[in-house]
C-alpha cells in the first residue's frame, strides 16, 4: 500500500473526473451509467470509510442484545464473521417469536432501525438527511 494518494483520494479522483469532465459530455444511457458508475465510486468510499466503525457498533448492540460482553473480534474479517454469524442467530431468535413482544422486541427494533440507517448513511446519506 502506498501512502498517497490513499484508496479513498484515488476513488474521490476517479469520481470526481466521471462527475465534472464525463457525465457533461454524455447523454442517453451512456450519461446515466456514468452517474451510476460515480455514485457506486462514492459508497465505496463512504463504505471503506465507515465500515469498520459501523461493524464495531451493530457488533455491539448484537452482543447486548444476546447478553453478551465479551471482547470485540480482533480484525476486519473476524468483526465481518461475526456481524454475520451473531445476525444469523438473531433472525433463528426472530422466526422463533422471540421477539414478538416485551423488552427484548423493543431492543430488537432499536437494534434493526439503527442499522439500517448506518447502512444509509453509506448507501444514499442524502435519504438519512431528510
Amino acid at each position: 500500500m502506498q501512502d498517497r494518494p490513499t484508496v479513498q483520494e484515488l476513488l474521490d479522483a476517479v469520481r470526481v473526473f466521471l462527475e465534472e469532465d464525463v457525465v457533461p459530455r454524455l447523454d442517453g444511457p451512456r450519461r446515466y451509467h456514468a452517474l451510476v458508475a460515480a455514485n457506486v465510486l462514492a459508497i465505496v468510499n463512504r463504505e471503506l470509510v465507515a465500515e469498520e466503525t459501523s461493524l464495531l457498533a451493530e457488533w455491539r448492540r448484537l452482543a447486548s442484545l444476546a447478553g453478551d460482553d465479551p471482547a470485540p473480534p480482533v480484525g476486519l474479517a473476524a468483526l465481518r464473521a461475526a456481524v454475520r454469524d451473531a445476525t444469523t442467530t438473531l433472525a433463528g431468535r426472530i422466526r422463533c417469536g422471540d421477539a414478538d413482544d416485551g423488552a427484548f422486541r423493543d431492543a430488537v427494533r432499536a437494534h434493526l432501525r439503527e442499522t439500517v440507517v448506518e447502512k444509509l448513511r453509506v448507501a444514499n446519506p442524502r435519504f438519512v438527511a431528510r
